[in-house]
């Protein structure tokens, strides 16, 4: 029942809005307002559903909100941003994330998202709206055939993923044992970081939505270390493509701190509901508000819909 109040009050805010950026003599004070309640129903679902808020912020905000789409970007990064920082020396003494696997990947995961984010700020807007509704849906599409798995079985490691020392032992706190991992298909695994790099830094999306399953899937890691490790990967590789943003004037404080602290606060509740929720139907919410994030974008980038 609560799932389904949250729901609808999520998707009655998003025409709302719309409706509300069409409108002439709109007080300014209105949007901090506006952008604090979505974001914070945005920082619910992203925890719910497991993903980075970034992939919901950047489309819906930038979509139904009458902000520039480069200072949505910029906001995108830093939302990410954030929640990678607090979160990242945790995981660190954990012992889950592992330096030796994240360095190689958020070196080449840096260079190109700084690459990325001046791609996006030399296409004009409506190209990079279009490439990002085609970005969303096909992420969202991604998330609904993609099944993780908890320890991927690595036969033989590559001889580069051996080479850089990508490998290491983790305590499972579940079983209460010591769990050994080492990874393969190393170079597809760089390239694919490289490819994610590019489009976190153009789109202002983070990268948690895609870290995971290319850990996970394609290079053997187990989960738990791929999604700790994955948080860890966050805090540099945004890092460097959001000095672009500094650099070009991109951030908008308005835009920047309710967001941030409307995120962070509904972050707060979905940890405090991920135990009584199921996980499937969170899954369903999560696609189903991406499709409409990235139709819409889709629609403005090609002047259908404006």
């Amino acid at each position: 029942m609560r799932l389904a109040r949250f729901a609808l009050l999520t998707a009655a805010l998003l025409p709302a809005t719309a409706v509300a950026a069409d409108a002439p003599g709109t007080p300014w004070w209105l949007w901090p307002i506006a952008l604090f309640a979505v974001t914070f129903l945005l920082g619910i679902v992203a925890v719910l559903g497991g993903i980075g808020s970034g992939v919901l912020f950047v489309p819906i905000v930038g979509g139904f909100f009458p902000f520039h789409l480069d200072f949505v970007r910029g906001a995108g990064l830093l939302l990410a941003l954030s929640g990678a920082l607090s979160a990242g020396p945790g995981l660190l003494r954990s012992g889950l994330a592992s330096l030796r696997l994240a360095m190689p990947l958020a070196l080449v995961g840096s260079i190109t998202s700084i690459l990325g984010a001046m791609a996006g700020f030399a296409l004009p807007v409506a190209a990079v709206q279009t490439a990002l509704g085609a970005a969303i849906l096909s992420i969202a599409a991604l998330m609904w055939r993609v099944q993780r798995a908890e320890r991927p079985l690595v036969d033989e490691p590559d001889v580069l993923g051996a080479a850089l020392g990508m490998r290491g032992v983790f305590h499972d706190l579940a079983t209460g044992e010591d769990v050994a991992w080492r990874v393969h298909r190393t170079p597809l695994g760089l390239v694919l970081f490289a490819g994610i790099g590019f489009m976190a830094g153009m789109f202002g999306l983070g990268a948690g939505w895609a870290n995971v399953p290319v850990l996970n899937l394609v290079m053997g890691v187990p989960l738990r270390v791929s999604a700790s490790t994955s948080g860890f990967l966050l805090s540099v590789i945004d890092t460097s493509a959001a000095w672009v943003y500094v650099n070009r004037g991109a951030l908008l404080p308005m835009l920047v701190v309710p967001s941030i602290l409307g995120v962070m606060l509904g972050a707060r509740i979905g940890g405090r509901l991920l135990r009584t929720v199921h996980a499937a139907t969170i899954r369903k919410l999560v696609i189903s508000l991406m499709l409409v994030a990235g139709a819409r974008a889709l629609a403005k980038g090609l002047g259908i819909w404006t």
